[in-house]
């Protein structure tokens, strides 16, 4: 039996999609597992060791209709779960035949090119995503019961890459080496340059050794405001190929994060992932929380996140002081 998970958005959501293979493979230890997703998560899905093959969207898409057909025909796929639902791939998939379906029933194309339709809701659920993911695979007899932080066996992030010598030369052999990633890239709330500045001058002084990573636009955004002269500050971002980044992270003690992919692949490399959310549905921890063996999250004590500054900055996320974050790590 061959089974695609197809998800094509970012980093972060392909790592809490993976947990899919895992309880695919206890299931049905004979089953193939294959994964399509964008070029630049192929590093991340290879890092794990329940997935058997990964095809690139980003290259799919490039070819006419009949060559993509005809590609996806050769892998003989018996399944297609849609984690992330894309109206193109749904199209492809029944055009090639694939005799099993899977969608979400709150997609309407869906009624067109899927099958099988479970029918829940993410945005108003209490279940967090890696658990909401699992629920595609109910016509599979696949289910899961326990907590979201009990899915961290089922990752497989076995296949986790060497580090260079030049990246592990750079890691401290007397204090902790700790990862702050302070940019988002727009796609969570933000904790503030200012309480990462407060986080870095604690660490320093305690001796830690601090690496700030990130894309070169988002170190654009944050040297000016986080760097200074120091041996113990090191500054990584748009340096590093993102293999290179999960094999730096797999070696380090701790990341500090927001809502990102950098958080996510800590957590699933076993390493010490802080997380910092708002309490705001449907982006809050319960939703988005890293998975993993060490993990802490910090949201502001409220119900609910009542108050933005200036329509972006989040006074919810700049209320937890570095101070807090520093006695975690």
């Amino acid at each position: 039996m061959n089974i695609l998970l197809s998800r094509t958005d970012s980093i972060g959501d392909v790592v809490l999609t993976l947990p899919l293979a895992g309880l695919i493979k206890e299931k049905y230890p004979q089953a193939k597992v294959l994964f399509l997703g964008k070029t630049y998560t192929k590093d991340i899905i290879a890092c794990s060791s329940k997935v058997d093959k990964f095809l690139d969207w980003s290259e799919i898409q490039k070819l006419d209709s009949k060559a993509q057909i005809q590609l996806l025909k050769q892998e003989n796929i018996d399944i297609i779960v849609h984690v992330f639902p894309n109206k193109e791939i749904a199209k492809l998939a029944r055009k090639s035949g694939i005799k099993t379906r899977i969608g979400t029933s709150h997609r309407p194309y869906h009624y067109l090119y899927c099958n099988k339709m479970p029918s829940f809701s993410r945005k108003k659920s209490d279940l967090h995503e890696a658990q909401l993911n699992v629920k595609l695979l109910a016509s599979l007899e696949i289910s899961f019961d326990g907590s979201f932080q009990e899915m961290e066996k089922y990752y497989g992030f076995t296949n986790i890459p060497s580090l260079d010598e030049k990246w592990s030369s750079l890691l401290s052999t007397t204090g902790k080496n700790i990862i702050l990633h302070s940019k988002s890239q727009g796609s969570a709330r933000e904790w503030g340059l200012v309480n990462f500045r407060k986080l870095i001058d604690l660490l320093i002084d305690n001796g830690d050794r601090v690496f700030l990573t990130g894309t070169e636009p988002e170190g654009k955004l944050f040297r000016d405001e986080l760097m200074y002269d120091c041996d113990n500050l090191i500054d990584l971002s748009g340096k590093m190929t993102l293999k290179e980044l999960v094999a730096f992270i797999a070696k380090a003690d701790s990341l500090v994060a927001a809502s990102t992919g950098p958080l996510h692949i800590a957590a699933a490399t076993g390493i010490n992932a802080v997380g910092i959310f708002p309490p705001i549905r449907p982006i809050h921890p319960g939703r988005w929380a890293p998975i993993g063996k060490s993990t802490k999250v910090f949201t502001a004590d409220k119900p609910h996140c009542t108050e933005c500054l200036n329509g972006e900055a989040c006074a919810c996320m700049l209320s937890i002081s570095a101070k807090e974050v520093f006695a975690s790590l």
